[in-house]
């Protein structure tokens, strides 16, 4: 698995290295403060789901990971919405919301790893009765949250309980 790329709350190279616990000879070690090491600690990391994206405005800043990501599958979902509605305004908003999530995250794709945990997901799926057609998107941003070994905020919790053993769900 290749490096991700999260909105934000990026470590330095330098703090990197000095976690990696191999350093080169001519390196030199950075003290942190107790209080940085805990804050650092505590940093949340994951992927938002589309209904968090499509209310992020709406939701308390707290609730939400310091370090955030989207899927291709989320963006794909953003880019459909504007041409689902007959409203013009509610197609404006929907093509504002668009416009913001492409500037700011670059999205995680769905590849090999994601396509392989789809397989896994959809056997949860399946098992709980949930039908996976009807939910497509969903468990495609499931398994890429999955393969990246990331938790999925999501508005809709309840359509991820049959998912709990294979990805972390956090119901904003």
């Amino acid at each position: 698995m290749g490096d991700v790329a999260l909105f934000l709350a990026r470590p330095s190279p330098i703090l990197q290295v000095a976690r990696r616990g191999s350093m080169p000879l001519n390196s030199v070690t950075i003290s942190i403060p107790w209080s940085i090491r805990t804050l650092m600690a505590e940093a949340t990391r994951g992927v938002l789901d589309t209904s968090v994206v499509i209310d992020h405005d709406q939701i308390d800043a707290e609730r939400l990971p310091d370090a955030s990501a989207i899927t291709a599958v989320t963006l794909a979902e953003l880019a459909a919405g504007p041409h689902a509605t007959e409203n013009k305004d509610e197609r404006a908003r929907r093509q504002d919301r668009l416009q913001w999530a492409t500037a700011i995250w670059d999205p995680l794709p769905f590849d090999a790893e994601s396509a392989r945990m789809y397989g896994r997901i959809f056997a949860a799926a399946r098992a709980a009765g949930q039908s996976s057609r009807a939910r497509l998107a969903d468990l495609l941003i499931a398994s890429t949250a999955a393969a990246h070994e990331l938790p999925l905020y999501t508005r809709n919790a309840s359509d991820f309980a049959a998912l709990k053993r294979i990805v972390k769900v956090v119901a904003i």
